[in-house]
């Protein structure tokens, strides 16, 4: 550390390039990771990880995700050292998220300059904290870092990349050549405008990415504006749309034609959905920062609304790993199932799935989440399927060759698809409404084979096979799955 200092000196107290680097990720890091642990501390956060690194806003994306993610994957432990060690005063406890960051980068990083208050402070405490982490391997009866962090079951996750061509801008085949340049890039096999490239592929400064020609979209997530299959020409409603991935997938479907009206009850999602659109280069979506249960379905304005995608608010368990959310406190501290939560969530899921279904024009309604709790999807959807059928609608069957399907809790539970965290790297929920009247064109493999019954013979099912309930615990669940 003394030749560190001597070169800050000799530059006359000013950083040079590389302390200047690390001086400002620091603190870019430190503002991102306050946002992630207030939004995780009150369990309603603003965005994923990846998604407020990634913001326009953050200049040194690949240094401040590193930075982040390993500082949260050691927070545990530096929560621990700091607390042993009462080294700091009020002043400093104001910055904590800086705090975190800077003991990371001293206990397990790279080397700390001398160039800010925040440095200087903390360096002043280096032996103090490196004596600390010691006294806790003791502690913990472990003999390395590495050792000390598999205490807290953090686990590693593995998915595919993949993205999703924006064809308002350019075709699949045109995209593939162009990625298949430098990367190893095939089809998907269910969605055509759907690419795999091979896990950890880092596409967020390449020129497809950037002026909207591709976008870094899940393939679960991917299904669900093709699901709902809105024709050019309509008028459809997004009613949760931020951050608008979705909403501009709909735009693709349809090619710009027709009108989407986009809700999004959070002021500050919607400029992340504006910029989402302006990106795309789609010309037919109308923002609305409004409660999507506040619009009149008898209003005159609506009274065209072809279909509706519903994709509420809900609690991410699908998407954890995706999301890093296992590297969040409240999941290593094992606080993942808060029954009283999804309560409410599901309260708040059917009250809006029950809204949709009153639009007077309504043919499609999709709703999708990505969880993996069944009180959010088979629950939330056999508590308005009464409902949905005094107005007319009954569940279809999306993607019929997809092999992951709903839970065996309700007759019908078929047409609902599931995807599995394990294997297709993201746990989503997708059901599909539609008017019983409705006509369709099933020669497309991405349109839906509407399943209908006879009374008769749908309540002699119901009398000779009573459906099994499923427990709402996810091992239960994956239990279950493996057992079938």
């Amino acid at each position: 550390m003394k030749k560190t200092k001597k070169s800050v000196e000799e530059n006359g107290g000013k950083f040079n390039g590389a302390e200047r680097s690390a001086y400002f990720a620091r603190r870019e890091a430190a503002k991102v990771l306050r946002v992630v642990l207030e939004g995780d501390a009150k369990r309603r956060a603003l965005a994923s990880i990846k998604s407020l690194i990634y913001q326009p806003s953050v200049r040194n994306k690949k240094a401040t995700f590193a930075l982040i993610c390993q500082t949260l994957k050691h927070l545990p432990i530096i929560k621990d050292v700091l607390e042993a060690a009462s080294i700091l005063n009020a002043k400093w406890k104001r910055q904590r998220e800086l705090v975190y960051i800077i003991v990371y980068d001293i206990l397990f990083g790279k080397a700390v300059s001398l160039v800010g208050d925040a440095e200087k402070y903390l360096m002043r405490h280096e032996g103090a904290l490196r004596s600390t982490l010691k006294q806790l391997l003791l502690q913990r009866n472990v003999k390395t870092v590495k050792q000390l962090i598999a205490l807290h079951d953090i686990p590693e996750v593995s998915v595919p990349r993949y993205v999703r061509v924006n064809t308002l801008k350019l075709d699949v085949d045109s995209a593939l050549l162009e990625l298949q340049k430098n990367y190893s890039v095939q089809k998907d096999n269910l969605l055509a405008e759907l690419l795999i490239l091979p896990n950890g592929t880092d596409l967020h400064d390449h020129p497809l990415v950037k002026n909207g020609s591709i976008f870094m979209q899940g393939k679960a997530s991917s299904m669900a504006a093709p699901a709902l299959s809105p024709q050019p020409g309509w008028e459809v409603i997004d009613a949760c749309a931020a951050p608008g991935n979705k909403t501009i997938h709909l735009a693709a479907l349809m090619k710009s034609r027709g009108k989407i009206v986009a809700c999004e009850l959070k002021r500050e999602r919607v400029k992340r959905l504006k910029d989402t659109i302006k990106l795309s280069g789609a010309s037919n979506i109308q923002v609305l920062n409004e409660d999507f249960l506040n619009i009149n379905p008898k209003d005159p304005s609506y009274s065209k609304v072809n279909a509706i995608l519903l994709d509420p608010s809900c609690s991410g368990s699908g998407t954890s790993a995706s999301r890093l959310d296992h590297l969040l406190p409240s999941k290593t501290a094992g606080q993942d199932t808060d029954m009283k939560r999804l309560s409410k969530l599901a309260t708040f899921q059917r009250k809006a799935l029950q809204h949709a279904l009153l639009f007077p024009a309504l043919e499609r309604i999709v709703y999708s989440t990505c969880s993996i709790n069944q009180i959010e999807n088979e629950d939330v959807i056999k508590s308005v399927l009464p409902i949905a059928e005094s107005y007319g609608f009954q569940l279809a069957k999306p993607f019929p060759e997809w092999q992951c399907r709903g839970l065996p809790v309700f007759e019908g539970s078929e047409c609902l698809i599931r995807t599995d965290p394990a294997t297709h790297g993201e746990g989503f929920f997708i059901a599909l409404f539609v008017r019983k009247d409705a006509s369709w064109d099933c020669s497309n493999k991405n349109e839906t084979r509407i399943l209908r019954s006879t009374p008769g013979i749908k309540n002699a099912q119901r009398k000779k096979k009573r459906m099994p309930i499923i427990s709402t615990n996810p091992f239960k669940m994956w239990l279950y799955d493996q057992l079938m």
